[in-house]
């Protein structure tokens, strides 16, 4: 009998993650605000040895248009040994979903055999989302312990909610059924993600569609109806377990990134905005007994602006709002990277202590009034800010993207977003932050698209679960 063969790239520990070799490809999620050309996935060299380094070494257009890709993601990854019997049977980190938030299309691209030039093999249709899982407009998708797990904004008729989670299947991609079997309170959705060895799920929320599409809406805002809390679910049941509220000041609970630590009841969720003072925030979830809580752990002020440098929607409040989209935490857990979209500056924090994090790092590249440059084009002022970001599994390189949501990017950024992707290093041990000169896709790179989300080729600080706690 032969011995089943383990896809290399399923690593049962975060240390045995962190030892891997590092990544040679970057897979850049892009889009055509306007809808007239279709959306692609781009690749970039992260090799710097190689010829293609910090350039476009490949590109796929989608077959659609007007899907506007978002969040995208890997069909298997390192949660595969929480699989019972199925990652012996030839699953491997091969297929990459790309969800369209708009179209509610899902295009499944096939990194093999070259990886560079990832291939359409198969389209699941918003009807099959709807008809199956009675979802629409789906946003972030992990590889899980029983399916691909699709958090979607929308129901699959009219404008509202809820949102929740749809499953798909590992090797054919067909949409399975609607994960949850009891919501409780839940009705907004955004991000999910868990704790695999304490069969917890937990999901944030930001708006059901008509609260997002057509960018920020202040009464909503002011109204206090964005969402403001976290969801805890038991996870091989879908049942609802505990709603925490952070407070309704507290607008738009977005990314969420736990422990990589399989034995940690621990993680970070970042929140957008505050309505009292225009600040950002992150906060620590843990459990404490039998229950679960939160409690805020950083804080970042807005800065003050003259009115003339804001775009009209923040003109009132003279200030610029640190805009915290985007959070991620390195695979040894030491460090968490806070995106400020609106102030156009990357924060780097040890959280050794989880519950104390301190600042070790920052760099600013754009923003809504400093339009910071890079430092390979100085004179040249950048828009958008450190949007999504990635982290490479030896903690080594920072992966940062400048586009948010093409209306909200119109909003907040009114004489345009343009693209571009940078490339930060650190040293893993003591922090700090450097920006790589030699890395700068953008503009014309991107052929006319804004670029959202990067995926690392054999798996990042965001795509992975750990089942071992083990090297």
């Amino acid at each position: 009998m032969s011995t089943p063969t383990v896809d290399p790239t399923f690593y049962r520990s975060p240390a045995e993650a962190i030892a891997a070799p590092p990544e040679t490809l970057a897979y850049v999620v892009t889009f055509d605000r306007a809808a007239e050309q279709p959306d692609a996935l781009a690749v970039i060299g992260t090799d710097p040895d190689a010829e293609g380094y910090g350039r476009v070494v490949g590109w796929a257009d989608l077959p659609t248009r007007g899907d506007e890709l978002h969040h995208f993601g890997w069909n298997a990854c390192s949660s595969a040994f929480a699989h019972a019997g199925h990652h012996t049977d030839g699953l491997q980190r091969r297929y990459l979903l790309l969800p369209g938030l708009r179209s509610s299309n899902i295009h499944v691209y096939d990194t093999h055999p070259d990886p560079a030039q990832p291939r359409l093999v198969r389209t699941i249709d918003a009807d099959e989302l709807a008809a199956r899982a009675g979802y629409s407009r789906p946003h972030t998708l992990h590889c899980g312990p029983d399916g691909i797990y699709l958090s979607c904004l929308g129901a699959a008729e009219g404008d509202g909610g809820p949102g929740g989670i749809a499953v798909l299947d590992h090797d054919t991609f067909e949409v399975v059924r609607a994960w949850e079997t009891d919501r409780g309170p839940q009705r907004l959705a955004y991000d999910a993600w868990w704790h695999l060895n304490q069969n917890t799920l937990i999901t944030s929320e930001w708006g059901t569609p008509s609260m997002i599409e057509d960018g920020l809406v202040p009464e909503l805002l002011l109204g206090q109806e964005y969402g403001h809390a976290l969801h805890f679910w038991d996870l091989a049941e879908g049942r609802h377990v505990q709603r925490v509220d952070l407070g309704s000041e507290h607008q738009m609970v977005l990314e969420l990134r736990p422990s990589h630590d399989p034995g940690a009841t621990w993680g970070f969720a970042g929140v957008v905005v505050s309505t009292a003072d225009l600040s950002a925030s992150v906060w620590r979830w843990f459990r404490d007994g039998a229950e679960w809580k939160a409690e805020k752990v950083i804080t970042i002020p807005a800065e003050p602006a003259e009115t003339e440098q804001l775009p009209p929607a923040l003109q009132p409040f003279g200030a610029v709002p640190p805009l915290v989209t985007d959070i991620n935490l390195s695979v040894d857990d030491r460090f968490l990277y806070v995106s400020c979209w609106g102030t156009g500056e990357l924060k780097q924090y040890d959280v050794s202590d989880p519950a104390h994090p301190r600042e070790t790092g920052s760099v600013r590249l754009g923003g809504i009034v400093d339009r910071a440059p890079h430092p390979s084009a100085p004179d040249r002022p950048l828009a958008g800010g450190p949007q999504m970001v990635e982290v490479s599994r030896d903690g080594r390189r920072i992966y940062l993207t400048n586009s948010l949501y093409g209306a909200w990017d119109d909003q907040f950024y009114p004489d345009g977003v343009g693209a571009w992707l940078a490339k930060l290093t650190t040293d893993p041990q003591r922090g700090g932050l450097a920006v790589d000169r030699d890395f700068f896709p953008h503009g014309e790179d991107f052929r006319g698209r804004r670029a959202h989300q990067v995926r690392l080729q054999g798996g990042d600080a965001s795509s992975d679960s750990y089942c071992y706690a083990g090297g």
